[in-house]
This record gives structure tokens, C-alpha cells and sequence, in this order.
């Protein structure tokens, strides 16, 4: 294989890839997507006098960063430094997980490199989905966001679950071309077909059905959901008043609140007012939200906003603390907050932060050494506090129990399970994703919600600062999908689900039985390369 035939496959691979993640095309491209990289790696094996391991190493970051600038370039227009780290970061990630699936073939030989393929790959998506340095988007699974006919067995796997079916029916494809091309016939492949063909058919067929045989039951809940459409860059922080957004919002909802209305939810951060939680009361903000819901008591009001948290002088209370000129300390919250007629105001506090924009990773590291020259990609200088529990927002009367996903948490399928466990048969996602302007990158993130239903099982309305504001059915399908740039309300019935599908119950088990498998094949392979090296050395004894 020329050097030009390798990298115009390294190419095909990188753009196959991103399609899927762009609403023009289906996933059932990643069926192939990962084929002429798979060759290009059995060439390396083949020929591995002639290439170096870390030759696979930087041809493997290549084509990932390729892939990645295809289909997350939209993240430049947020933020540069933020951007460049994370095409070189995810990158990078992705090219040392290559680099290991190609050091067990290379070591072990092909069966054991074709199911270090399937494991290593699913085990490092389950990797990236819980480290503090992570940006888990272009997982394999997330690739069928758009084709939720096709993956109601998510509610059994889980998105990793996708991934590990995408590079099996990959893997089967490969083998099946590579007979042919070595053998210029399709006698032998008869056994490797029939599994393909069951590979993909019975998933498929079984999800079409559960898709048009689902029904949703149970209490039905009437949501109204606001899309302010508030400018980013140019008013949310700056150039239009707390009270004038809030304006907007209030007079959005109350242009379709009726008497049977059981929830108002508005996007992420759409209290900029810097409220303090030890006093939430005295915040304008939530006074004027508690006279609406006086207005209308059968309304709970749940929004998003930025608020903060004082601490006693003494030793520092969380690793995200700063310590203030009195001896004090301070937390800043990317925060949900419900209120309603009981005067009690329920708080939650984003977890799964963007790092960079909001967090600093293992900031008990490294706010020792940085101090407080830290850089400010539009976050909080030091970053946004946490908190450990997933806890529902539950309505007066105990019936209605919401989960609540703000912005980048919703890409987390097993930190959602944490609400499920605790009883929430609702999800509210507040997101502002007008931070990246009308590019792919807001149909990505709203796209990827869909799967949470389907894992989850719940109805789901989403409010984003800017299209798109939706809602979504247990079964992932869309509803009255508000458009981009645009000021608007809209008004649904949910239903409530109190049961737990598998995947709530167990979570990314997928990706755990793949932690073990790429534990031992590691093992495995430093093993036998230690065996070799001992062989060698004896065969060739220093005279």
C-alpha cells in the first residue's frame, strides 16, 4: 500500500465519521465509517518491520483531528483556546486508544487485535465519559441521535451499547472485504454474512417495533417552555438589564400559562443577577418569579441562573472555594432553581461542567500552583462549584419528581440515572446554546437528547436560550421544535414514568465490562511482549 492510498483512507475514514453527526445523514454510516482505517492498521501490522509504533500513533492522531475539525469546528465561534484544546485533546485521546488496539494486534496477532478493537475502543468512550478532562461528544453511540427507530435498545445498553455495535458490524464488514479482496471470491464468507446480517437486522427490526408499539402511560403534566432568544455576546451579560430579560421571559410565559399549566421552564443562566444563596429571597429576581406563581399557584417556575455562596471563615469548604478578603469563602453555582407557592425554593447546581469555560480540572492541584492567574474562557475565574448528589426537583404534592439537565450535563447518560434512582419521573434540559451561533453544534447537543429519553425512559422538555427548545416523547421523537434566533413559548403534556429501565438501574455496565476485558488483554500483551524479549535475549546471549 502506497503512502498516498493510506492517507486518502485515513481521510475516507475522518469523513465518514463526521456525517452522522451532521442532520443531513443517518448514523447507519458509521457501519462503515471505521473500514478503510481498520485497513490501513492491518497494513501496519502486516508490514510492521517497515512502521514504527508511534508511526500508528501520529497517522491515528491525524485522522482524529480530522474528524474532530469536521465535525465540532463550531466551538471556535464560543471560544479559540477552547477550541484548540479540545481538537488537540480529543484527538490525541483517541489516537493513544488506537495506538493500543494496534499494539495487541501487532503483539497478539489478529483475533486478539479484532477484539481488542471492540473492547479498547468501548472502554475508552467509558474512560472519557468520567474523567475531570473530558468532552465526550463524538461518541460512536451518539452517531444515531437522528435514527431513534433504530436504537430503542438503548433503554437496555445505553449509548455504549451503539458503540460497541457500530465497530462489531465494522469489524464484520472489514473481514468480509478483505476475503473477497484476498481471495477474488465470496466461497467462505457464507458464516461471517449470516452474522452481519443478524447483527444488524435484529437490533433494527426489534427497535421498529418497540418504536411503534411503545405507548406512554401514566399521569400527564401540562409544561410550557420559553426560548427568550437572548443574545450571548452582545446582551445576556452585558448589554440588556436582569430586569429586561426577565421581562421577556415572564411575558412569554404568560402568553400560554393556563389554569391547567404545571410547569414554566426557562433555559440556563437566565438569572444573571448573581444571587446569593444564603438570602435567595432578597434576590428582585425571585421576587417577581414568586408573585407570578402567585399569579398562577398551580405553576412551578424552574430557571436557570448564576448564583453564590458564602461560607464561614475557617478551613476551605470545597476544593472550588475562594477565599475572600474577610477570612470567608465563596462558591459560584451554574444553578436550576424551582420556584413555587410553598416558599420554598429547591436548588440545583450544574456537575458536569464544561472544563476550560467552567471548571478547572483537580483544582485542589492546581490552584496551589496557578494561584489566581487563571484563564477566563467565559466562565468562572477558578470555576463553577458542584454538588455530589443528583437530587429531583419535586413538585408541592410529591407527584411530580424532575431531573434536571443544564446544558452539557445532558450528554451523560449515567449521571442522569442518579435523578432515576432518586425518583424522578420527569426531565427538564435548561441549555444556552447560542454561544456557537446557527452551525451544527446546537442540532448535535439537542439531537443527543433524544437518546436520554430512550435510556431513560422519560419525557423530556427542553428550553434553550435559542433554538432548539422542544419537546421529546419517551421514545425519542421530537415535538414542536422551535426554530433558531427566534423569541418564542411553546405548551405540551408530558407524561410521568416511574418505572426503571435497565440501563437506569445498571448504567454504562457496557462500558465497565469493556474496562475489565481492556485491563486483562493489556496484561495479556505485556506479557507475551516480556516472554518475546526474554526469547530473544536467550537467542542471542552477549559473547
Amino acid at each position: 500500500m502506497k503512502h498516498r492510498q493510506i492517507y486518502l483512507l485515513l481521510l475516507l475514514s475522518a469523513v465518514l465519521l463526521s456525517l452522522p453527526f451532521y442532520r443531513w445523514f443517518s448514523g447507519i454510516i458509521l457501519f462503515v465509517a471505521w473500514v478503510p482505517l481498520l485497513f490501513v492498521e492491518e497494513h501496519f501490522v502486516r508490514h510492521k518491520e517497515q512502521y514504527r509504533p508511534w508511526q500508528v500513533f501520529f497517522y491515528g492522531w491525524g485522522t482524529f483531528l480530522t474528524w474532530n475539525l469536521l465535525t465540532i469546528y463550531w466551538i471556535w465561534n464560543a471560544t479559540v483556546p477552547g477550541a484548540i484544546a479540545a481538537y488537540l485533546i480529543n484527538s490525541f485521546v483517541m489516537a493513544a486508544a488506537f495506538w493500543l488496539v494496534h499494539m495487541v494486534h501487532r503483539t497478539l496477532g489478529d483475533r486478539m487485535g479484532h477484539f481488542g478493537f471492540l473492547v479498547i475502543w468501548t472502554a475508552y468512550e467509558h474512560y472519557y465519559l468520567n474523567i475531570q478532562i473530558n468532552f465526550p461528544w463524538l461518541l460512536m453511540g451518539n452517531g444515531f441521535a437522528k435514527d431513534v427507530a433504530l436504537v430503542q435498545w438503548y433503554e437496555c445498553t445505553g449509548v455504549l451499547g451503539g458503540t460497541f455495535w457500530v465497530l462489531f458490524v465494522n469489524l464484520l464488514v472489514f473481514l468480509l472485504l478483505r476475503h473477497y479482496l484476498t481471495a477474488r471470491t465470496v466461497r467462505g464468507m457464507g458464516f461471517e454474512a449470516v452474522v452481519l446480517v443478524l447483527v444488524v437486522g435484529v437490533p433494527i427490526v426489534w427497535s421498529v417495533v418497540r418504536y411503534h408499539a411503545y405507548r406512554e402511560t401514566g399521569r400527564k403534566v401540562e409544561v410550557v417552555v420559553v426560548q427568550p432568544n437572548i443574545d450571548p455576546y452582545h446582551d445576556k451579560f452585558s448589554g440588556m438589564s436582569n430586569d429586561e430579560q426577565l421581562n421577556i421571559i415572564l411575558r412569554l410565559a404568560d402568553s400560554l400559562v393556563t389554569d391547567s399549566t404545571d410547569y414554566v421552564v426557562a433555559p440556563e443562566t437566565a438569572i444573571n443577577e448573581g444571587l446569593l444563596e444564603n438570602d435567595l429571597w432578597r434576590g428582585r429576581s425571585i421576587r417577581r418569579l414568586a408573585a407570578f406563581v402567585q399569579r398562577h399557584p398551580r405553576v412551578k417556575f424552574v430557571i436557570g441562573a448564576t448564583t453564590w455562596r458564602i461560607y464561614p471563615p475557617g478551613p476551605q469548604p470545597t476544593p472550588t472555594a475562594r477565599k475572600r478578603r474577610d477570612g470567608s469563602w465563596e462558591d459560584i453555582f451554574n444553578t436550576a432553581l424551582q420556584i413555587d407557592t410553598t416558599g420554598h425554593i429547591q436548588v440545583y447546581h450544574k456537575s458536569k461542567l464544561v472544563v476550560g469555560v467552567e471548571s478547572i480540572p483537580h483544582p485542589e492541584l492546581l490552584r496551589p500552583l496557578l494561584g489566581d492567574i487563571l484563564i477566563d474562557l467565559g466562565g468562572s475565574l477558578g470555576g463553577y462549584g458542584t454538588q455530589k448528589e443528583r437530587i429531583p426537583l419535586v413538585s408541592p404534592d410529591s407527584t411530580v419528581r424532575a431531573a434536571i439537565a443544564i446544558c452539557y450535563e445532558s450528554v451523560f447518560g449515567d449521571y442522569l440515572t442518579g435523578f432515576l434512582k432518586r425518583g424522578a419521573n420527569l426531565l427538564f434540559i435548561i441549555t444556552n446554546d447560542g454561544w456557537w451561533g446557527d452551525t451544527p453544534g446546537y442540532h448535535q447537543h439537542a439531537s443527543f437528547a433524544r437518546l436520554r429519553a430512550i435510556e431513560e425512559r422519560r419525557s423530556i422538555a427542553r428550553s434553550a436560550n435559542t433554538g432548539i427548545s422542544c419537546f421529546i416523547d419517551q421514545r425519542g421523537k421530537v415535538e414542536q421544535a422551535t426554530p433558531w434566533w427566534t423569541p418564542t413559548a411553546i405548551r405540551g403534556t408530558l407524561h410521568l414514568n416511574d418505572r426503571l429501565t435497565f440501563y437506569a438501574r445498571h448504567g454504562d455496565y457496557f462500558g465497565r465490562v469493556s474496562d475489565l476485558f481492556t485491563v486483562l488483554l493489556l496484561l495479556f500483551m505485556v506479557t507475551r511482549m516480556l516472554m518475546n524479549k526474554g526469547r530473544s535475549a536467550s537467542h542471542n546471549p552477549i559473547p
